[in-house]
């Protein structure tokens, strides 16, 4: 079995129990909620955005309450049917990021909220290549991820049996990595974990598709 089985199968086994505890997430994420209306902002009236590793919808759901025509794609299928239940009006995908289900140049912009993190280090630039393949010329995408250097196995979450990875990424490693990928970055911001959270401090990127 590779990674993206098990990711895939652990992600399937707790969605029930994720999409109750995080479906309202942004509630007590003030910071989050700033750069998302942002975000929305700024690629509302260019077309689709996709907010990849979407779990139940959270942020698809707060992106489209901001005015923007937003989606959601998940690996796992019971991640998606949680999205589906929760935002009847949105539409929500299963699918693979290192293989989007979208043309080139389909997308305005991509949110990535603590996705990257299941994709190991030698893969990331691959995966945000795929990205940078689906936006617009001038497409958007707003990353966030656990600040690290290590990389926590789970055999347990939720109560439930699974081999999940979680990588942790420095942030001048991963603005690195987005700058191979063909990106330009336009804000690096960092914060301190809420009460409510697993308590590691959170990198923000936001960038834009590079001129080529």
């Amino acid at each position: 079995m590779n990674l993206t089985d098990d990711t895939q199968i652990g992600y399937d086994r707790v969605a029930e129990q994720y999409a109750t505890r995080f479906i309202n997430e942004l509630d007590y994420k003030p910071f989050d909620r700033h750069l998302l209306a942002m975000f929305a902002e700024m690629v509302k009236a260019q077309g689709t955005v996709c907010d990849i590793g979407c779990g139940p919808g959270q942020i698809a759901r707060y992106i489209h309450e901001q005015g923007a025509d937003a989606m959601g794609v998940d690996l796992s299928p019971n991640m998606v049917e949680q999205a589906r239940r929760l935002n009847p009006k949105q539409r929500f995908e299963q699918a693979d990021m290192r293989r989007l289900p979208f043309k080139d140049d389909e997308l305005a912009g991509i949110t990535a909220f603590y996705s990257i993190i299941h994709i190991p280090r030698a893969d990331v630039t691959g995966v945000l290549r795929e990205f940078r393949r689906v936006l617009h010329p001038d497409g958007w995408l707003l990353l966030t991820f656990h600040i690290g250097d290590e990389v926590r196995h789970f055999d347990e979450f939720f109560e439930q049996p699974v081999s999940l990875d979680f990588a942790f990424f420095e942030v001048r490693e991963m603005c690195g990595y987005l700058e191979a990928a063909g990106f330009t970055l336009k804000l690096i911001s960092e914060r301190a974990p809420y009460a409510e959270e697993h308590q590691s401090q959170r990198g923000y990127l936001l960038a834009q598709v590079g001129k080529t």
